[in-house]
């Protein structure tokens, strides 16, 4: 069971984590990062210890493959608002080129 303590240090370390991969300045940096912490032999946790070795390995990317789909998942929605957007902005142009007014008289 955690304790507070630690799910604090758990949530501050994600927080940072996710910070830092969204800042633009520190991004590429972050994902190189990792990746070179992925496949380094100095670890936090020795990988030679079985199970408990490979968690810090498994934290690390699930973080980093968690905010790469978020990142890229939100900058398709983006675009496709975009899209979207210039779509209807488009549309109502052509739609106003296209009305006629015409004032209807009767004739008898």
């Amino acid at each position: 069971m955690k304790t507070s303590a630690q799910q604090s240090i758990i949530e501050g370390l994600h927080n940072w984590y996710r910070n830092a991969i969204r800042n633009s300045k520190y991004r590429w940096l972050v994902v190189f990062g990792s990746l070179l912490y992925l496949a380094s032999p100095l670890d936090i946790l020795p990988d030679v210890v079985p199970i408990i070795g490979w968690l810090d390995d498994g934290i690390i990317a699930t973080l980093l493959v968690t905010e790469v789909s978020q990142l890229l998942f939100e900058q398709v929605n983006a675009s496709k608002k975009k899209n979207r957007q210039e779509a209807d902005v488009t549309d109502a142009a052509t739609t106003t080129e296209q009305v006629v007014d015409v004032e209807a008289v009767a004739v008898s």
